[in-house]
């Protein structure tokens, strides 16, 4: 399958599952469109093309020639400077890498981080906070977070990979949409009553279980066992942490408890005062849940996937866990 495929595949898979709706992706990728069109000649050959077709800033294609023909992939949630090497030291032994494919993005995409965040002003006008709030709530937060990407050095692992011949790509926010819709179907069908029914559930997803022994399955932050879970509303797509002021709204909307990868102490702090639950997932499981859902169709093609970096492969076949 070509690198070129493969991008297209991620992206579409990500707009299916945005749980915003098809409505709010078509309207990012018509106001790129409008924008582009209204530039000068100069300006159109700075900007990003990609963003004609892929609404996702954090989810690019980083290295290689999208006509490359992959065969295999090393998938990782972060892959850095030591994976790019690891692949060419499993190369070394006898593996035919082609493809560095990386979960949190890196490079560009992690450049593009910050207009991804602009999905979270459209996800809390979905549960009810008007959008003129919504886009103020979120500004704030955004422009901290680009000013805290201007200093890094963000092409490190994009450079080693150019080097050493390999192609690479940034999935983010594509594979957490996918597992926020999983998540989300999950729970609204099974319809957990306490916060200790929603740990259960949740620990029932192979992805969550295995990472009990390590310390970083679920685990209830805010609230009790037998706190009664009421409105849950998951939230792990959006590029990263939003802004601390929506705890207040949600909690006048109704939401009880929220299911998290992670969260700021700021945050939870103001969860705590408007008296939201909290479950915390956990950061690397959520990511395994929606990069082994994408996997599922990588390996589907006929692409050997090695997963290293705190990616552990588990395989699903038509939504059931099958052994690997």
């Amino acid at each position: 399958m070509k690198l070129g495929d493969l991008y297209k595949l991620a992206v579409q898979r990500g707009i299916e599952n945005d749980p915003r709706g098809k409505k709010a992706t078509d309207r990012v990728l018509r106001l790129a469109k409008e924008e582009y069109k209204g530039l000068d000649k100069d300006k159109k050959a700075e900007f990003d093309q990609d963003r004609l077709t892929n609404p996702y800033g954090d989810t690019r294609v980083l290295a290689g020639d999208l006509n490359r023909e992959i065969t295999s992939v090393l998938v990782g949630i972060d892959m850095e400077v030591g994976e790019v090497l690891l692949a060419d030291r499993l190369n070394e032994k006898g593996e035919s890498i082609e493809l560095i494919w990386s979960h949190h993005p890196e490079g560009r995409a992690l450049g593009g981080l910050g207009a991804v965040m602009r999905m979270q002003e459209d996800l809390l006008e979905g549960l009810g906070i008007p959008i003129a709030a919504a886009e103020g709530l979120m500004g704030k937060r955004i422009s901290e977070l680009d000013r805290a990407l201007w200093p890094l050095n963000l092409n490190r692992p994009v450079d080693a990979a150019n080097l050493l011949g390999f192609a690479m790509m940034s999935t983010h926010t594509p594979t957490d949409n996918m597992v926020t819709t999983f998540l989300q179907k999950l729970l609204d069908k099974k319809e957990p009553e306490t916060l200790a029914d929603v740990v259960e559930t949740l620990k029932s997803i192979p992805e969550y279980a295995q990472q009990v022994p390590l310390n970083a399955g679920p685990k209830i932050l805010l609230g009790s066992d037998k706190n009664r879970a009421g409105k849950i509303v998951v939230d792990m797509t959006g590029g990263t942490s939003g802004s601390e002021d929506i705890y207040e709204r949600l909690s006048r909307l109704g939401v009880s408890t929220m299911i998290m990868m992670h969260i700021p102490e700021a945050h939870r702090k103001l969860a705590e005062k408007n008296n939201i639950n909290i479950v915390i997932a956990g950061h690397i499981a959520s990511d395994n849940v929606g990069v082994n859902l994408l996997m599922d169709e990588v390996e589907a093609k006929g692409i050997k996937v090695t997963a290293c970096s705190g990616f552990y492969r588990v395989k699903r076949v038509r939504g059931r866990v099958v052994k690997s």
